[in-house]
């Protein structure tokens, strides 16, 4: 478009703010639709992404990048397979860990979970990453003697459930007890609490206990031997390609579970619900399309008198349908950056402030998170631009086959 087709768009657009009655209020209608649907996609998008990347850190930030375990059996010389390990490029660490489904008994209340051993290393350092300790020490769990009861540290989730605080004790039962004549019976030991974590995950706060190493070998009975190894990797995405790296090094009957692997399921679904609440909320920008489609009509039909003027002084088809399209576009590109700014605006005041809450136990977050990424942001903008874009042609193309003769011919 020519400096030309611009200028007389501006105008045309101008002088149609400038009247009242049905075309300028159809105009703002069409404006505020796009920057509605703009501004909606934005948010929703933001929260999508949000909670896909949240729920991904509070899983990596307890579990592993990649899991190193051995078919039927826990694993022996795990020092010596953690050092093969770790000499793989892309591997940051490889620390052993035993993981083993348990009963927690407290005075007047029973729950089950998870009983997990870290190494003393992770232990001194605080604890997995990620997690918040909001009462005691997690560094305790390295402390006392073998006779005393094991420290242990539990979700703030199991410590409202069970009534437990640091200082207090509670029963661990395990089903993996030793073989007598009248069958396997259960291990069961008094631990004593020594910290209170949160790690934002309602799931792992309702039901994970950690404890160190030596003293859950102790309490299961196995000796050197843990479940497997955790390694953590560079980047997480190239998890996969690392985890089939050392499954092919370490050969059977050893295997690797990777994290995107362990939770495909998950993520997929959350990915296929993205793109269909984008699909669905476009539909508010179609709906606006329709907005700007009409308000040219309603132009071409007020404008009749001033399309004929300006194809008798030379303007050509392709000029009128250009001033026109450019119409439309400017009540969109409007209405996009309105919505672009709206948008953007409420996803910071969400991160912000996190006014807004979820019920830990449905959703597994206990607030909104919201993520904005670039690549969304682009896609939107092009999105309502391109609809914008394409209700402008119909209309356009009926003005520039405006017949200047029977417009002016009664004038």
């Amino acid at each position: 478009m020519g400096f030309f087709e611009n200028f007389v768009a501006l105008r045309l657009l101008r002088g149609v703010r400038r009247q009242k009655g049905f075309i300028s209020l159809s105009t703002l209608i069409s404006t505020l639709g796009v920057a509605v649907g703009v501004m909606t996609l934005i948010i929703v998008i933001g929260v999508m992404t949000g909670f896909t990347q949240d729920l991904k850190n509070k899983i990596l930030s307890v579990n592993a990048h990649i899991l190193v375990l051995r078919h039927g059996q826990a694993l022996e010389n795990y020092q010596e397979l953690a050092e093969q390990v770790q000499k793989l490029p892309g591997v940051v660490a490889a620390e052993p860990f035993i993981y083993t489904q348990v009963m927690f008994s407290a005075p007047g209340n029973i729950a089950g979970g998870v009983l997990r051993a870290v190494d003393l290393k992770t232990i001194r350092a605080g604890g997995p990453r990620g997690i918040k300790v909001v009462e005691g020490q997690f560094a305790d769990l390295a402390e006392g003697g073998p006779e005393d009861p094991p420290p242990v540290a539990i979700g703030n989730e199991m410590s409202r459930n069970l009534n437990l605080r640091p200082g207090d004790y509670l029963n661990i039962i395990s089903p993996l007890g030793a073989l007598t004549p009248m069958g396997r019976m259960p291990r069961m030991k008094s631990f004593r609490v020594a910290a209170v974590f949160h790690s934002g995950m309602y799931e792992f706060d309702t039901s994970l206990v950690f404890v160190s190493i030596p003293r859950l070998q102790a309490f299961l009975g196995l000796g050197d031997r843990v479940t497997g190894l955790e390694v953590q990797v560079k980047d997480i995405y190239a998890a996969d390609r690392i985890a089939q790296q050392i499954a092919e090094k370490l050969g059977p009957p050893f295997y690797t579970r990777d994290w995107m692997r362990m939770n495909a399921t998950l993520f997929s679904a959350l990915k296929l619900e993205k793109v269909a609440m984008f699909i669905i909320l476009t539909l508010t920008i179609l709906v606006a399309a329709f907005g700007i489609a009409s308000t040219l009509f309603m132009m071409v039909m007020k404008k009749t008198k001033e399309i004929a003027i300006l194809k008798s002084m030379g303007a050509t088809r392709r000029s009128i349908m250009q001033i026109f399209i450019a119409n439309g576009l400017i009540i969109g590109v409007i209405g996009t950056v309105a919505g672009l700014i709206l948008g953007l605006g409420a996803c910071a005041l969400l991160k912000r402030y996190e006014f807004i809450k979820l019920p830990g136990y449905v959703y597994g977050l206990s607030t909104l998170p919201v993520q904005v990424q670039v690549g969304d942001v682009a896609m939107i903008v092009a999105a309502a631009l391109g609809i914008s874009f394409l209700a402008t042609l119909y209309p356009s193309w009926q003005a520039s086959r405006l017949d200047p003769v029977e417009a002016i011919r009664y004038e």
